[in-house]
């Protein structure tokens, strides 16, 4: 799965002339270019701060949410997290705003194995109990996370019989075995037919897989990163990213302590962890579709597998898988 096209062309020259004309205290620091992302580049400026430029319309919103919310959601927040510091505004042919954010130096999670992955269930469940509060009535609301996991069926029915067909990225279906496409349908269904979530919408990050949680240099965790997804809506929308992280063990870690910090109650945690499982088959078929190369393709081939191992009605409370 390749990067959708930009809309305008980002380079060295027009950072630099951005930076002069409305940050001119950053215009020495130190600069490269950190990332390419689906919306955003982001561009390190020494070793404190990073800049981050929507490189597509569709980012300009996603962007706005992040500067308008995050920044106060932060201070509550049990792990550092990149709260815009600075905003910019277009430019010498540049048409979006733009933003500096914290820089957090490490590696990116989806580097690294997922029982080495395991040592931080613990402290991701604690972080998503957190965000996962009330929110607002003004909230961001999305049409793509956080919503009634049957609003999703067609786009999971789609990737199903592409990735049965194997027209995924070369070899993204190598490896399974036969009925692996009705299994993961049985456990995505699974999903769709357990109870809806019926509390208020609660804060979600939007978008918590590996790739966008930092290792720090000592092995801990430095950061959760990426909330250009931040939105509101049913925390199993983020919980079924677990499945991308975590072996069993992890994913039981995980809800142990998620389910106390985040007061989920008896009489609805089956339903949401059921709905966090079919999440899970959506997020993993997304993440395989990625080229080989790329980290996400292992987290997505990884989330697949094991969903397959634990199979239509084994949720991490209900056994290890």
């Amino acid at each position: 799965m390749s990067l959708p096209p930009a809309d305008v062309d980002i380079t060295d020259e027009l950072v630099a002339l951005l930076l002069a004309s409305q940050h001119p205290d950053l215009e020495k620091l130190p600069r490269a270019r950190a990332a390419t992302g689906w919306d955003n580049v982001v561009y390190r400026l020494g070793d404190e701060f990073a800049m981050r430029l929507p490189r597509r319309l569709s980012a300009v919103e996603l962007l706005r949410h992040e500067v308008e919310y995050l920044p106060a959601l932060a201070p509550r927040l049990p792990l550092p997290v990149p709260a815009v510091v600075r905003t910019g505004h277009p430019g010498y042919g540049y048409p979006y705003e733009w933003a500096i954010v914290p820089w957090y130096p490490g590696t990116s999670a989806a580097l690294a194995a997922p029982a080495d992955r395991d040592v931080y269930a613990v402290e991701l469940a604690g972080f998503l109990a957190a965000m996962h509060v009330e929110a607002p009535d003004d909230a961001p609301a999305s049409v793509f996370r956080g919503t009634a996991l049957a609003l999703r069926q067609a786009a999971v029915e789609h990737r199903l019989t592409e990735f049965g067909a194997g027209l995924f990225a070369p070899a993204a279906s190598e490896g399974f075995a036969p009925g692996t496409v009705d299994v993961l349908r049985s456990v995505f269904a699974d999903g769709v037919s357990a109870a809806t979530h019926t509390g208020p919408p609660r804060w979600l990050h939007g978008d918590p897989h590996p790739h966008n949680v930092v290792f720090g240099p000592e092995g801990t965790l430095a950061a959760v990163v990426d909330f250009g997804d931040l939105t509101s809506g049913d925390p199993a929308g983020d919980l079924g990213m677990i499945w991308l992280h975590f072996t069993p063990a992890g994913r039981a870690a995980f809800r142990a302590v998620y389910d106390d910090a985040a007061s989920v109650s008896p009489g609805t945690a089956e339903a949401l962890w059921r709905r966090a499982r079919g999440w899970a088959v959506h997020y993993g078929l997304i993440a395989i579709m990625h080229d080989p190369a790329e980290p996400l393709h292992e987290v997505g081939r990884h989330a697949l597998a094991t969903l397959l191992e634990s199979g239509v009605g084994a949720t991490p409370a209900a056994s290890a898988g």
